[in-house]
C-alpha cells in the first residue's frame, strides 16, 4: 500500500531530480562534447649540415638534426655507403707519378749534387777571401812635447824649480806653473820631470839631458 507524500517531501524529490540531470548533463558535456582536440606537435626544423657535399660523397643524404635549447647537435656519421674495396688501379696510377722538377732530384742516387756556391768571406776573420769590415782610423797620437828639461835648483824653503829650453827660449818653473801658455809643470824630481800638454791633454815624461 503506497504511502501518501506530502508537500514539502514531493518538493525535496523534484530538487533532488532536478540536481541529477544537472550533473548528468554536466558530466555528459565534459566526456564527450566538452573535450577539444590536442594540439598537433610541431616538426623540429633540420639544421643543414656544414658541409653538404661530405654527406653526399660517403653515400648517404644528410640526416636532420633536432635543435636543442642549447644550440644544434653534431651530425652523427654512419660507416653505410662506405665502399672497403682496394683500388689497386687507382693506387698504380697513384705509384706511378714521375718527378719532373726543375732542380736536383732528391729521391735519385744518380741525380747530380747541387753546386754549392763559394762563399764570400771565411768563418773566421783574417782567412783569405775576407773581405774586411770598415777600417775605424786610429785616434792620431799626441806630438811629442818639445821642451828639454837641462837642470833644476833648489830654493831656501825647500822648492824645487826646473830649467826647459825650447829652442832659443829658456823657463824656469815650479810644479803647477805653465810654460808659454801651453805646458804645465807636474812633479820635479832631479832625474825627470811630468809635463802636461794642455792642447791634447796629455801628460809625458821629460828626463834630465845635459846640455
Amino acid at each position: 500500500m503506497a504511502i501518501p507524500l506530502g508537500i514539502e517531501n514531493k518538493r525535496q524529490v523534484y530538487i533532488l531530480i532536478a540536481l541529477a540531470v544537472v550533473i548528468a548533463g554536466v558530466g555528459g558535456y565534459e566526456i564527450f562534447g566538452g573535450s577539444t582536440p590536442a594540439p598537433r606537435p610541431v616538426p623540429a626544423v633540420a639544421a643543414r649540415p656544414a658541409n653538404p657535399q661530405l654527406a653526399t660523397e660517403i653515400g648517404r643524404a644528410p640526416a636532420a638534426t633536432p635543435t636543442t635549447p642549447h644550440g644544434p647537435e653534431a651530425i652523427k656519421l654512419s660507416n653505410a655507403g662506405i665502399d672497403p674495396t682496394l683500388h689497386l688501379d687507382k693506387l698504380a696510377l697513384c705509384e706511378g707519378v714521375e718527378y719532373r722538377g726543375s732542380g736536383r732530384n732528391i729521391f735519385s742516387a744518380q741525380s747530380a749534387p747541387a753546386k754549392i756556391e763559394t762563399p764570400v768571406a771565411g768563418a773566421r776573420p783574417g782567412q783569405p777571401g775576407v773581405k774586411a769590415g770598415p777600417v775605424v782610423p786610429e785616434k792620431p797620437k799626441p806630438p811629442a812635447i818639445d821642451l828639454k828639461y837641462f837642470g833644476y835648483t833648489q830654493t831656501k824653503n825647500k822648492s824645487i824649480q826646473a830649467f826647459f829650453s825650447r829652442g832659443d827660449d829658456i823657463f824656469i818653473a815650479r810644479s803647477g806653473d805653465i810654460i808659454d801658455h801651453r805646458y804645465k809643470v807636474g812633479a820635479i824630481m832631479p832625474g825627470s820631470v811630468d809635463v802636461t800638454d794642455l792642447g791634447y791633454n796629455n801628460t809625458q815624461v821629460l828626463h834630465f839631458q845635459a846640455n
